[in-house]
């Protein structure tokens, strides 16, 4: 049976319906409602501006492909009403980026979720493991991938971009049907739930722009004062680039910022000599970068520096990765999926007394317990 589904999810591809006026959204949303689980996908351009475009929301249950324009009136109101539906479940692959997109034009996210590139990592596949990739191991089928970074936003959309858009989506109901019953098999269903709600639930917290210096590369290299203006100064940039729609290093690079923040720079000459910070961006925004870096140095603000680990920290690190890689063999699945490295340095740093929460959970009997022993935590 499995292997006629195949054919007809990819002839869906051939010819999917294209929504775009309000009559079809009403059709569709009753045909969805006949079936449990639906796979979705989104097309989006983010070049040039802070929030993505969204340009087409895919939606399947495997016989037929639906690609809804957002555009049109009463769009947003399906999309928001089918992610919202419990009843269905919502298959996605890698759908961090999707969510994201999908939370700013709709306000919400799919509900519930199974995200089915986590699926096929704890089946033992690589944690990052392409849609693409994932059809061909699950499928045995061969996706086009070409138009990847196609114009999403152009109207009319061509032939080729509507058949590529289809192609992502109509085949992860039929995966779905391989992966759900291996899981359930190994008992790991469970875990693919709790591990789907936590990236979901991510996706409605955002970081706070204040954080926004903790993603900057090289700031570990700066001292705590320094640190303090580049909180600052992120921080502003981020809600600048959030209020004007573009991407953070339209605002200012990064290292311009942290030049800027290194420098401790409170006059307008050593703007000129800040590597990579436009004389553009000098004359629009110098005024209020100044100021924050004589506000923070005022203040007498100090960030702690990020932590680094001692010589006796590193070697504990390396016996929690053994403690990972270990389990990670025995359940026939990448270390990564069990503990990153980030998170073993949290439990070193804070000598097993700060557990992170992905190390709860299904991690805690499955690896944490053993990595808190290590550390000499007991109870």
């Amino acid at each position: 049976m499995s292997d006629d589904r195949i054919p007809a999810a990819l002839a869906a591809a051939e010819h999917p319906l294209v929504l775009d006026e309000p009559a079809a959204f009403s059709r569709a949303a009753k045909a969805w409602a006949r079936s449990p689980v639906l796979g979705m996908d989104t097309e989006f351009v983010r070049e040039r501006t802070y929030h993505a475009n969204l340009g087409l929301v895919q939606v399947s249950d495997g016989q037929t492909v639906w690609l809804l324009d957002p555009l049109t009136r009463g769009a947003a109101e399906t999309i928001a009403r089918l992610l919202r539906d419990e009843r269905i479940t919502k298959l996605l692959h890698s759908p961090s980026e999707d969510l994201e997109v999908l939370r700013h034009a709709f306000g919400c996210l799919p509900e519930p979720l199974v995200d089915t590139q986590l699926a096929c990592a704890l089946l033992g596949q690589p944690l990052q493991l392409g849609y693409h990739k994932a059809v061909e191991w699950l499928l045995a089928v061969q996706v086009d991938k070409d138009l990847t970074r196609s114009n999403w936003c152009a109207r009319p959309l061509s032939e080729a971009q509507l058949r590529y858009a289809a192609l992502d989506v109509c085949l992860l109901p039929e995966m779905w049907r391989r992966l759900e019953p291996e899981l359930q098999q190994l008992g790991r269903l469970d875990w693919l739930a709790e591990d789907s709600r936590r990236q979901a639930r991510r996706a409605l917290e955002p970081s706070p722009p204040e954080d926004a210096w903790q993603r900057i590369r090289g700031a570990g290299r700066l001292d705590g004062t320094s640190l303090a203006i580049l909180q600052r100064l992120a921080g502003w940039r981020e809600r600048v680039a959030q209020e004007r729609n573009r991407p953070r290093g339209f605002i200012i690079p990064d290292a311009a910022l942290l030049q800027i923040a290194r420098l401790k720079a409170t006059e307008p000459d050593r703007l000129e000599s800040i590597e990579g910070l436009h004389r553009r961006a000098r004359e629009r925004h110098g005024k209020a970068l100044l100021g924050m870096v004589r506000q923070s140095l005022e203040s007498g603000a100090r960030v702690a520096p990020l932590p680094s680990l001692a010589p006796a920290q590193r070697r504990t690190l390396a016996a929690l990765r053994s403690v990972v890689e270990r389990e990670a063999r025995a359940l026939g699945v990448e270390p990564a999926v069990l503990a990153s490295r980030r998170e073993l340095e949290t439990l070193v740093h804070s000598g097993g007394d700060e557990i992170p929460e992905r190390l709860s959970g299904w991690r805690l009997p499955v690896v944490t317990r053993r990595l808190l022993q290590e550390l000499g935590v007991t109870g």
